[in-house]
């Protein structure tokens, strides 16, 4: 018989990555020395079916209860575990789509790149497992020009899902206009710059940028980090987009003393292509202009400019 375990009023006794569903489902099941078969048979009693390949996947983090029958389950099982009531829901995110947090495709990636793209070539053998182990769920970029007409600074922050266990650093490439070699500085607020490597017949920068702690699948993790470079000018800036994105935000600065006559927000199905939407951004009093698609399908999403002379 499975040994009692005394009534859990809280979880103090999980903590950091201990805190999501999986664990707290697996640690539960261990205290309480119950198999999954039991589990399924308590169910059962209630008129709950969830097969044993489904509870072994909850407890592995390889998926979660969603669908209004699963959540019946986690309900049932609260009790039956000494859990207090909506412990374990509490600790359910939000839903995904069906299969999860899926890797992105290096095939999908050349579907936007080209084959042999500039980061291919920048990446090697490296391009096929290109932050393999996280998918981007949104993206915003601030785009700073200074008075010479060239961008100065790029902040980015995105949010990134894992799509497997033990994920611990995001990759990134940026390609600069012209870039002047030894003036790339990399600042990630809050923790030790990352080491860059400057690839100067590529004109571009890569990085990895460690997460803080290494991530479960299905786990999310918010990095922020500034680029800065010395450049010439220049007349657009783009991000190419290999997989949907929940949202796309691009903000373009200029300085007071270079203020562009005109600017059009764009997209294109892959570099080298046509734009296949186009359109006015207009200049706040700030000299500022964004895009934010409504949608952001895979694809190449930019802002250009024309300077008065």
């Amino acid at each position: 018989m499975p040994h009692p375990l005394p009534v859990a009023h809280d979880l103090e006794n999980f903590s950091g990555a201990d805190t999501t569903f999986a664990a707290v489902f697996r640690k539960a099941l261990r205290r309480r020395g119950l198999p999954l078969e039991r589990i399924r048979e308590h169910l059962r009693a209630q008129q709950i079916s969830v097969s044993l390949a489904t509870l072994s996947h909850w407890q592995r983090g390889r998926s979660q209860p969603e669908k209004a029958q699963s959540l019946r389950a986690v309900d049932a099982l609260e009790p039956l575990l000494d859990l207090p009531t909506g412990a374990l829901r509490s600790l359910l995110g939000p839903h995904r789509p069906r299969g999860g947090a899926r890797p992105p495709d290096p095939a999908a990636a050349r579907g936007v790149f080209g084959e042999d793209s500039d980061v291919e070539q920048a990446l090697g053998d490296a391009f096929a497992h290109f932050n393999a182990g996280l998918r981007a769920l949104t993206v915003q970029e601030t785009v700073c020009l200074d008075e010479h007409r060239a961008i100065r600074e790029t902040s980015v922050t995105t949010v990134v899902q894992a799509v497997h266990d033990g994920v611990d650093h995001l990759s990134i490439v940026h390609f600069l206009d012209s870039p002047k070699a030894g003036t790339a500085v990399l600042d990630v607020p809050g923790r030790p710059a990352p080491r860059i490597r400057f690839l100067e017949e590529l004109g571009c920068v890569t990085a990895e940028i460690p997460l803080g702690r290494r991530l479960v699948r299905t786990e999310t993790a918010v990095i922020a980090y500034t680029l800065r470079a010395e450049g010439e000018a220049s007349w657009q800036h783009e991000r190419r987009v290999t997989v949907p994105l929940r949202s796309y935000l691009l903000h373009v600065c200029f300085h007071p003393r270079a203020v562009p006559t005109h600017c059009w927000g764009y997209r294109r199905e892959r570099i080298g292509a046509d734009p296949c939407h186009r359109h006015r951004t207009a200049l706040d009093d700030f000299h500022t202009t964004h895009l934010m698609p409504t949608r952001c399908v895979p694809g190449v999403y930019g802002i250009e400019w024309t300077w008065p002379d």
